[in-house]
């Protein structure tokens, strides 16, 4: 990509990774399998890519970047590759006719990292794991614990449907432009049992989102305008703050 001077865009997050020892860990990390189908979120200029493809049943690469499109189409050319024009967060996986669940892969822009998050419980029913790249921050906060600064609207929804491990972590260096912050990877697996049923998402991210846009203020006040009934509000009680609540007693309040 050097030699085409891609211009690197801050508006959609691009930082490409550059390093084969660490492309090589990840690609070794995810232990790819001949049967899967692969969704890659922010393909780049295809360094991940290329290495996944032989391992693989078939691959979408979904990249908002038209320069980028025209790049990968011209220099990764391969049957079981298909990259498509897009946002990933206006994508439905079962509009792309994939043999079988996806496994995800992403470098993704890590202002975004919470609305793909969110994506990713939307989409739940179709896929089986997800290896997404953010800011290390980002994956402290999911996994914080109940009464720390870190515990927060994320940490309680993400834990109501997901499962969370920290697999690698990765400097600033490996990157082209260097970013500002330590990554890590993260795998996402599905929670066999969720603690909120689909039908109550919706009101269960609005509750837990109202709780936290006042989190110094007692559940009374900053669930005012939610219908909850009254067993359960004494029986949480409600002069908590939400930073105490843990995921299994917000999902009580839906």
């Amino acid at each position: 990509m050097k030699n085409n001077h891609h211009p690197f865009r801050k508006k959609w997050g691009q930082n490409f990774l550059t390093d084969k020892n660490l492309l090589d860990k990840i690609v070794k990390l995810i232990n790819f399998d001949m049967s899967d189908s692969i969704i890659e979120i922010g393909p780049g200029e295809g360094s991940l890519t290329k290495k996944i493809i032989p391992f693989v049943n078939e691959i979408v690469a979904i990249e908002i970047d038209p320069l980028l499109i025209e790049y990968l189409n011209k220099n990764l050319l391969s049957e079981n590759l298909k990259v498509i024009k897009g946002d990933i967060l206006l994508q439905d996986i079962d509009d792309l006719n994939l043999k079988k669940n996806a496994r995800i892969v992403g470098n993704i822009p890590y202002n975004i990292t919470s609305s793909i998050i969110f994506w990713l419980i939307e989409q739940l029913d179709y896929w089986d794991d997800a290896y997404i790249m953010m800011q290390k921050e980002v994956a402290d906060r999911l996994a914080a614990n109940v009464g720390t600064k870190a515990y927060g609207r994320l940490t309680v929804v993400v834990g109501a449907y997901l499962n969370i491990e920290q697999c690698l972590q990765i400097p600033p260096e490996v990157f082209i432009p260097r970013p500002k912050v330590n990554s890590c990877i993260i795998r996402f697996t599905k929670k066999q049992e969720p603690a909120i049923p689909d039908d109550k998402y919706v009101k269960f991210s609005n509750v837990v989102r109202a709780a936290f846009s006042q989190r110094r203020k007692m559940l009374r006040n900053s669930l005012s305008g939610f219908d909850i009934d009254n067993s359960i509000v004494e029986k949480i009680d409600f002069t908590r703050r939400p930073e105490s609540l843990t995921v299994d007693e917000f999902a009580t309040l839906v």
